[in-house]
């Protein structure tokens, strides 16, 4: 079985989450694009979705599927996106596809978050895939040179910004053995928009998809 093959039986296993009236919470990359592309198939039993970044509601709205403002919808009861990285313990670094601020959200106004991935993420600790930040624009320096005093390797991401206007630092050599201490103390950086350490709320469901099938942590 492929990588792609992996992430859509990954994806394929979070619908059995999904229920009849849903107000689902959806992700950004490769993994959460099977996902929108699988919900196409039951979207008469949910009542819409929220995007966590505009390509994925262009994705939505492409399938038929109604997309609706988070302010909107008050506290959703599910939340289906993928992790570049994860732990047994459910910590997960996201925001490779840029996105990690709206996922951040999503996920802290859903009352469970169901990663889904392939089991090549899952690692023992954090740190091997560049930790991205979103920072505004006129605290870049500051931000990098804040992350070098703590042993990072910050890079810019080269022409890219963010659905909020923002600029993404990735930020190399980092060993994140401490995720929730960590998330906490670069999300106190100023001018850090936020980090992409999901552990103060991390994933309630690992959907992890491998050569030996589908296999559900939770």
């Amino acid at each position: 079985m492929d990588q792609d093959a992996m992430k859509k039986a990954a994806a394929e296993a979070a619908l059995s989450y999904v229920e009849n009236g849903m107000v689902v919470g959806v992700g950004t990359g490769s993994t959460a694009n099977h996902f929108i592309d699988l919900l196409a198939g039951i979207k008469a039993r949910i009542d819409g979705t929220v995007a966590s970044s505009e390509a994925s509601a262009q994705r939505l709205r492409d399938h038929g599927i109604p997309v609706l403002d988070l302010n909107a919808t008050g506290q959703l009861q599910l939340y289906v996106d993928g992790a570049d990285e994860a732990t047994r313990q459910m910590h997960l670094v996201k925001g490779g596809g840029g996105a990690l601020t709206r996922e951040k959200v999503v996920a802290g106004a859903s009352d469970r978050f169901v990663c889904i991935a392939d089991d090549s993420k899952l690692v023992n600790y954090l740190g091997r895939f560049p930790l991205p930040l979103e920072v505004i624009p006129m605290a870049r320096s500051f931000v990098g040179r804040e992350l070098v005093k703590r042993g990072g390797k910050p890079v810019l991401r080269e022409g890219f910004t963010t659905d909020n206007g923002n600029l993404i630092l990735d930020v190399h050599n980092l060993d994140i053995l401490d995720p929730v201490k960590m998330e906490t103390e670069l999300n106190m950086i100023p001018g850090v928009v936020t980090v992409g350490i999901f552990a103060a709320r991390p994933a309630d469901v690992l959907i992890l998809s491998g050569e030996n099938g589908v296999q559900t942590l939770n």
